[in-house]
């Protein structure tokens, strides 16, 4: 039976950590031929135990990095260092007891205390965010930054995979760096690039979403089936049975390589049993009417985007018309 190629996020501490990874749960994993892309946060002994358990039963890990919530958590422009030395951390950690991974995960996202004020409506951050988008020598060295931490993590013999906003591809499309100045995401070349496309997030238009911008995706991740740090920022509710069976037949149509998350979630609602039993090999229903309408506002946010980041063309396009505009004036009045 055809299958796609399936990774499952988890995003725990040691102890809960170590209750879920259960033998039966292994074997769950290996039956879907599954990864787990493990978050990091912390070097712990307890979380490399479990990850030595997952290598020797035959599990891909991948090594999910994160930085602490009082540095930002995910990583982005502003943390870059924090990012380097964390990676330091890593190599360490790895090396002491003996880890195997199947490559390097780097969650590119806003900063968590900036998420965290504006869902406690602390609009006093308002105006760092304005101040941002003049930033481009932060955004410069901050990119820079993270190029060398790629280029580190590759001579240290790891494939590095990038978790991303899809909205990333409205950036490129409209040849702008504004949304990686204003909310700190960088757009970074790396071997696999996973487009979060958490329908959860965006009801009642996740279909759409998830429709508009799968066929651009070079590699899908689908959610939330609940856990991480969702509960952080409000009352989500995660994906019902039905609409995750949606999406997981609506990602296979463009893409065999998905990515899952959460794997805690999963267990949780009973999931696992779900993709055990699951005809992947469905008809699917293209949400056309809701893409097309998704497709329309990406259309609009790339010519906003492609605007203000030329806008200082534009004006010297529109002086240099008035300009020549009152010159022919002048020239022609004189000859009357």
């Amino acid at each position: 039976m055809p299958f796609p190629n399936l990774t499952f996020f988890c995003e725990l501490d040691p102890d809960p950590l170590n209750a879920l990874i259960s033998d039966s749960l292994i074997a769950d994993l290996k039956s879907l031929n599954a990864r787990v892309s493990l978050g990091l946060r912390d070097f712990s002994p307890e979380r490399a135990q479990v990850v030595r358990r997952l290598n020797l039963r035959g599990i891909p890990v991948v090594a999910w990095i994160l930085l602490p919530l009082q540095e930002g958590y995910w990583l982005n422009l502003r943390n870059s260092t924090q990012a380097n030395q964390r990676y330091a951390e890593f190599r360490e950690w790895t090396n002491a007891h003996a880890l195997k991974w199947a490559g390097v995960g780097l969650d590119i996202e806003p900063d968590w205390r900036d998420i965290s004020s504006l869902s406690k409506r602390n609009w006093r951050v308002l105006p760092q965010f304005f101040l941002r988008l003049f930033a481009r020598m932060d955004w410069r060295k901050g990119l820079a930054a993270y190029r060398r931490l790629i280029r580190l993590i590759h001579d240290d013999g790891f494939v590095v995979e990038t978790y991303q906003f899809p909205l990333i591809d409205d950036e490129r499309k409209a040849r702008s760096s504004l949304l990686q100045r204003l909310l700190g995401i960088v757009d970074l070349p790396t071997d696999r690039e996973v487009w979060m496309l958490y329908s959860s997030f965006v009801r009642p238009h996740g279909p759409g979403v998830l429709a508009s911008y799968a066929p651009q995706a070079q590699t899908i991740a689908i959610g939330s089936t609940g856990g991480g740090m969702d509960v952080e920022f409000g009352d989500f509710k995660p994906l019902t049975k039905e609409e995750f069976a949606r999406d997981l037949h609506l990602s296979w149509y463009y893409c065999n390589d998905l990515y899952i998350f959460s794997l805690e979630g999963c267990v949780n609602q009973g999931m696992m049993e779900q993709l055990k039993q699951f005809t992947w090999d469905y008809p699917v229903i293209l949400p056309e009417a809701s893409s097309l309408r998704v497709d329309s506002w990406r259309a609009s946010l790339q010519s906003v985007l492609w605007f203000f980041s030329h806008i200082v063309v534009i004006t010297g396009f529109v002086l240099a018309g008035v300009v020549l505009w009152k010159s022919i004036c002048r020239l022609l009045s004189g000859r009357k």
